[in-house]
């Protein structure tokens, strides 16, 4: 089957590649030239494992092209997936601008039935959006409309789109479900369960399984800062939490905030969303409150650990949101980041993969090679991003570089007693 990717961002480039990994005939659209000709070449434009290998394989085997070209593409090919971008604007609601700009093409273009697919997030009813789009300007052929939403975790989106828990099919009508359940077919014969609903149900799962992992996030937080008042250990509450499996040990764990290009975005998309509808939803309202008092309240954590910051010198250890991407959208690091320097601190910082993304927003700060060269001269350091490489280093190679043995882990990756037992002055998150 011929397949149009419309959008080579970070959810578009990853579907289409895998894709085509299926066997599907798979072309990646996109109006940046210069992405297009980035890709052409071998290019990768984010640090995602496993994806290079998989763009790569596939566009030696002929499955796999990009193309600037989105009429050709509409016409040659029986399903059109949309995977361009859904900003927040400054209310918090998505901005489909793109999305309706895609849809006009569509009606434009369409030279037979198409399977229209929705892939990236929107709120519930931009399907019947997108179908009145194409009405009003394309009469002559059919079409339908499906929202396949992704699930995809940055730093393990290819094994999360080869091996998911499930896929959503929302469909306006039993054509579009055949063609999609084609496509996925790979999956199917290893029993990956299937949710067949109507469109705006489908539209809804993704917002609220987001906003429940948000809520989960922002939960355990607010633990955590009963534990430091209370002298508990968030770790033991977790843990003891966790082993319920009607709760689960995923997402209970507390640390300086969520942040990304999905939980913000898309908690704020469902309470707008709610809101449209004369509803508060107060849940998700409280989350977000939550999330951002998280945030705000890591730079007392580290004065409280290292004393006033005006003429110290902060290694900080992590600048992406999370590890294994580059991604520094809404990252409680660079919030971190931010604090430390308006609190009059030098910032010296190391992240494996963010480093550039950074250097393009941030100010006055040194850019180290490695943890041991960020936390040289430091009078304390950050970990504010779990990645292994800060899971297990050398703590006395450390110490002989720094003016100080002060850490604010604010992942909790070390282990408070036998740091304090080494001699360091050390604050976690939520342990006591």
């Amino acid at each position: 089957m011929k397949i149009c990717m419309v959008g080579t961002g970070y959810v578009g480039l990853v579907t289409g590649a895998c894709l085509a990994d299926f066997g599907m005939d798979v072309v990646c659209v996109d109006k940046d030239e210069s992405k297009i000709a980035a890709l052409q070449s071998g290019r990768i434009p984010i640090y995602e494992p496993g994806l290079e290998a998989i763009v790569a394989k596939n566009e030696r085997a002929g499955r796999l092209r990009f193309t600037t070209d989105l009429k050709s593409a509409i016409e040659q090919c029986l399903a059109i997936f949309i995977a361009v971008g859904t900003p927040p604007k400054a209310d918090g609601s998505p901005d489909l601008t793109f999305v309706r700009q895609v849809a006009e093409s569509i009606a434009l273009h369409m030279n037979g039935y198409k399977a229209v697919v929705t892939k990236s997030t929107v709120p519930t009813g931009t399907g019947r959006m997108i179908e009145q789009i194409i009405r009003e300007k394309n009469g002559k052929h059919e079409f339908s409309i499906v929202s396949n939403p992704e699930f995809l975790r940055e730093g393990s989106a290819v094994s999360d789109f080869l091996r998911p828990d499930r896929i959503v099919i929302g469909a306006s009508d039993q054509r579009a479900v055949e063609v999609m359940q084609e496509i996925y077919n790979p999956l199917y014969l290893i029993e990956t369960p299937f949710v067949i609903t109507d469109v705006a149900s489908a539209e809804l799962i993704k917002y609220a399984s987001n906003g429940f992992l948000a809520v989960k996030i922002s939960f355990i937080n607010e633990i955590a800062r009963l534990c430091e008042l209370m002298g508990a250990d968030v770790h033991d509450v977790a843990r003891g939490m966790g082993l319920d499996k009607r709760i689960g040990g995923k997402f209970l764990h507390p640390g300086p905030g969520f942040g990304g290009s999905c939980f913000p975005k898309d908690t704020s998309a469902a309470a707008d969303l709610a809101r449209q509808h004369g509803y508060t939803f107060r849940i998700i309202e409280a989350t977000m409150e939550v999330n951002a008092e998280t945030k705000a309240r890591m730079i007392e954590k580290i004065e409280a650990a290292a004393g006033p910051l005006r003429g110290k010198t902060a290694a900080l250890l992590g600048l992406s949101f999370k590890p294994e991407t580059d991604d520094i959208r809404e990252s409680p690091a660079i919030s971190v980041l931010k604090d430390l320097l308006s609190a009059g601190a030098a910032v010296r910082a190391f992240d494996p993969a963010a480093i550039e993304n950074t250097r393009a927003i941030a100010g006055d700060v040194h850019y180290a090679t490695d943890a041991y060269d960020c936390a040289a001269g430091a009078d304390f350091v950050v970990i504010a991003t779990e990645w292994n490489e800060f899971r297990a280093l050398d703590i006395d190679r450390l110490s002989r570089v720094m003016k100080a043995r002060t850490m604010i882990d604010l992942r909790n990756v070390y282990d408070p007693k036998v740091m304090k037992d080494a001699g360091w002055t050390y604050a976690g998150v939520g342990r006591g």
